[in-house]
């Protein structure tokens, strides 16, 4: 049998020091396209990604996904042999990824002198809240913080409510991407001029989720706007809204041009409002935007979700039920795209997660396997840096892995 192809990163090698989530999802996104990575965990509890929910019969699910196709090994870096022990990996990594608070491995003595001493050419990425310099620095960072501070919060959340968070540390997620890409971009660099040193990448998880915030910061610069929450109304198209259906089932509307909000008209039988002056140009509607969407919503009010779904497909207008993650498994075309795999795990025996984005078409990405046990490759791992079973084993007694 031929055997797939490695993904595009495969001879990359990465250590992967950092925790919780953003740190680690970046290291993933490199591991799903073919990076050989390891994940250090210190000795005993491991991450503190294990302890959050959910678990199923005391094993953690969360970390499944975002560890997966890693290494893990465990490794004090505070004791002078686990430092010691570290250097003899960082000797054969390419790109080093960490989270710590800034300065933090600083004080153990893991400086970038000390790591690119080691290896000149190595690239490392810091994760942090804040960023390595200015007055929050030292300041403890988590997701919601971030998606505060940001700007983000607040334009989520119903228009006469309370500001809302979502359901997922999105923040952490996006902080995980501009990490991975600024690993791709300082490797890319690297090869161009290969007589330098190794960047440093400072990534702040604030700043990422400002960056995907796009015209926020420009609105306000040049129109003094100061854009707030909307609920589920699009701000700067319409119709754009969630509606319900005469079954009682939610639909997501978005006629963003003004090719499909004609569309969408003839669809619900409402040409007459393509004559109205209210909503002949999506800024016109956007400012009529309540009695646009009590139109809209008592024309699907009258439709099943079902017939919703029929009308909508003949007249090519984009919709979507509302999911939940059972509708996601059972979607026809997350079958066909395989956007939901089934991986293998040592301690489950098989999981499904999600698959590879994007894809490669010559050099396919590919999860090999689901998040490692705490330390269970550190005799594959430690033993290729010549470590015998007797050396490895005094480690383990000493609690430096």
């Amino acid at each position: 049998m031929t055997e797939a192809p490695a993904g595009p990163l495969h001879g990359l090698r990465i250590v992967d020091i950092s925790t919780v989530v953003a740190g680690p999802f970046a290291a993933g996104l490199l591991g799903d396209y073919g990076a050989e990575v390891v994940k250090v965990e210190m000795p005993g509890a491991g991450d503190s990604l294990r302890a959050l929910a959910p678990h199923k019969d005391g094993t953690p699910l969360w970390w499944k996904v975002t560890n997966r196709n890693k290494k893990g090994v465990t490794l004090d870096l505070r004791q002078a042999e686990g430092r010691a022990l570290f250097g003899r990996l960082i000797a054969g990594a390419d790109v080093l990824v960490e989270n710590f608070r800034p300065g933090t491995l600083d004080r153990w003595g893991i400086t970038r002198a000390w790591l690119q001493g080691i290896s000149p050419r190595l690239t490392i990425l810091r994760v942090s809240g804040f960023g390595q310099d200015g007055p929050y620095r030292d300041r403890p960072g988590f997701a919601r913080i971030f998606e505060a501070m940001s700007g983000f919060t607040q334009i989520c959340g119903e228009e006469d409510g309370r500001p809302l968070h979502l359901g997922y540390p999105i923040s952490d997620a996006i902080a995980g991407l501009f990490g991975a890409l600024g690993v791709l971009a300082a490797l890319h660099d690297l090869a161009r001029h290969p007589e330098r040193r190794g960047q440093e990448i400072d990534c702040s998880a604030t700043e990422a989720m400002l960056r995907t915030l796009e015209f926020l910061a420009i609105e306000y610069d040049q129109l003094g706007v100061v854009r707030t929450r909307s609920g589920n109304r699009s701000q700067y198209a319409a119709p754009g809204n969630v509606y319900r259906t005469r079954d009682d089932k939610w639909a997501s509307i978005a006629a963003s041009t003004q090719s499909i909000f004609a569309r969408l008209c003839r669809a619900l039988a409402l040409e007459a409002l393509l004559e109205d002056e209210r909503f002949a140009t999506n800024p016109a509607r956007v400012r009529n935007f309540r009695a646009l969407d009590d139109i809209i919503g008592a024309a699907i009010a009258r439709l099943s979700l079902e017939e919703l779904r029929r009308t909508f497909a003949e007249h090519d207008v984009g919709f979507s039920p509302i999911y939940d993650i059972a509708d996601v498994f059972d979607d026809p075309q997350v079958a066909v795209r395989e956007a939901i795999v089934r991986v293998p795990d040592a301690e489950l025996g098989s999981v499904r997660m999600q698959g590879v984005v994007p894809r490669f078409s010559e050099t396919p990405g590919r999860v090999r396997h689901a998040g490692p046990t705490i330390g269970q490759h550190n005799d594959e791992v430690y033993g290729a840096l010549g470590l015998s079973a007797a050396e490895i084993a005094g480690l383990r007694a000493r609690k430096v892995i």
